[in-house]
């Protein structure tokens, strides 16, 4: 590992797993990757893969929730997936690291490309992403590794989601965070390969607008999509999280129920 300078070691589900994450760069974990890996449910006990992984907070949420799930952490940027690694090496998480792999390969790579990068077609029972999501103009940042893991390139939806159905075994399922402005793309790249979308809006208090929604959706299905009570962060004073949260971002509760 590098210096310590260079990175941090941080606890996440009150201490049942830690994470390498850079220190002072590139993209750092938080409430997004805990809520996505809340949209997997519990008991889960497939393969997972976990695309554009980053240091791998989501996959190894899911890993520490779920003891029989086995969990692939694809991730693109040669650094992160460092980290990646690194964290299976941590005492802390010696428990977890039997089940999960670090891939390094590219989520948008297609046909022989993604097959010979370790993706194969059918691989998987679940599939969890949080791909960059920012336009280009939001938060401006001179760090290379931090603007490729937050901002998002036209078409990026249904070129992940392409790649997710590919993986994805039938009837397994997908779920994805974004912006709620972003709910039409990807409902328009679930089209044809996920049905049943069912969407789930994140705010951070009671009065507030959404600013993240969750989609899960099956592969195969054919329902139209439900839009879901949201989860609310804080309470309205904006400082403590809601019991629900709380529970959602430790690993005791799940977002769908189930």
């Amino acid at each position: 590992m590098n210096s310590e300078s260079d990175h941090t070691i941080d606890a996440f589900h009150r201490g049942a797993f830690q994470l390498v994450q850079p220190a002072g760069k590139g993209h750092r974990a938080g409430l997004d990757a805990m809520v996505l890996a809340a949209a997997v449910p519990n008991g889960f006990s497939g393969r997972l893969a976990d695309l554009g992984a980053g240091a791998g907070a989501a996959g190894l949420a899911v890993a520490a929730r779920c003891p029989e799930a086995q969990v692939v952490l694809v991730e693109r940027e040669a650094e992160m997936a460092a980290c990646a690694r690194q964290s299976l090496e941590l005492t802390a998480n010696a428990g977890l690291a039997g089940r999960i792999e670090v891939l390094e390969a590219d989520v948008e790579l297609s046909g022989k490309d993604r097959e010979q990068a370790g993706l194969s077609d059918r691989a998987f029972d679940f599939v969890i992403m949080n791909p960059p999501f920012n336009a280009a103009a939001d938060r401006a940042t001179p760090d290379l590794l931090r603007r490729q893991a937050h901002v998002m390139e036209s078409g990026l939806f249904e070129r992940w989601l392409r790649t997710a159905a590919a993986i994805a075994r039938p009837e397994a399922e997908v779920a994805i965070i974004a912006r709620p402005a972003s709910l039409g793309d990807i409902l328009a790249a679930l089209e044809g390969r996920f049905g049943s979308p069912r969407a789930l809006p994140i705010h951070p208090r009671p009065e507030a607008n959404a600013i993240r929604i969750v989609v899960r959706a099956r592969k195969g299905a054919r329902g139209m999509l439900s839009l879901l009570p949201p989860l609310v962060l804080h309470e309205r004073d904006g400082r403590a999280f809601t019991e629900r949260a709380d529970a959602v971002i430790n690993g005791k509760a799940t977002l769908f129920a189930d």
